[in-house]
């Protein structure tokens, strides 16, 4: 059975403006987030846990997005590069996440796919070294499940083969248009241990 998961509307909106290439800044871990519920730009300047477009990590910055709300990203467009924070009133409209949830699902990968129907995306971090290649098909090997080093959004999955259908941060030039299939199974890419669900 093939799972294609309908984004929330503001995701929608995201991806349609969001045509920033995350090859020159380590920015994966706010992508993958700020994907799941809204715009890239305030959570790169305003995370002062994590290192910009030198990494981060996502539930520092999920954590971080529960006690304030993200502007869009036409009012804090992205510029590829630190900046100083601008702050916005609490009562200014913006989305606010209310909640998440970190999962390890070794082992338990029906059990994610779960939580990903349930939840419509999830944040993951996997070892994607040899992705710079990445032409297309199912990613099946040259992958460690131990050295995870980018973070990706999955939304959605194919149970008939099975894949995970995941969106990268790299542009719409990599992969099948930002998009990746990877094998379900025996923790392909890491893919399995650090998971996020986010709730706005």
């Amino acid at each position: 059975m093939y799972y294609y998961l309908n984004f929330f509307p503001l995701m929608q909106m995201l991806f349609f403006l969001l045509c920033v290439i995350d090859r020159f800044c380590g920015g994966c871990w706010a992508f993958s987030v700020v994907e799941a519920i809204g715009t890239v730009s305030a959570k790169d300047d305003c995370s002062y846990e994590n290192e910009g477009c030198n990494g981060g990590s996502t539930v520092g910055a999920l954590d971080w997005l529960t006690k304030l709300k993200l502007v869009n990203e036409a009012e804090y467009p992205f510029k590829d590069e630190a900046g100083i924070c601008q702050y916005f009133p609490q009562s200014h409209a913006g989305v606010a996440v209310k909640n998440y949830s970190a999962y390890d699902f070794s082992g338990q990968e029906e059990v994610m796919m779960s939580v990903l129907v349930e939840s419509g995306s999830l944040v993951v971090i996997v070892d994607a070294i040899s992705w710079q290649d990445y032409l297309g098909g199912i990613i099946q090997h040259h992958c460690s499940s131990h050295n995870t080093n980018h973070a990706i959004l999955i939304t959605g999955c194919d149970t008939t083969v099975p894949y995970w259908i995941v969106h990268n941060s790299w542009g719409t030039s990599w992969g099948d248009n930002r998009y990746a299939y990877i094998k379900i199974g025996n923790d392909m890419c890491g893919i399995v241990d650090n998971v996020a669900a986010v709730f706005v």
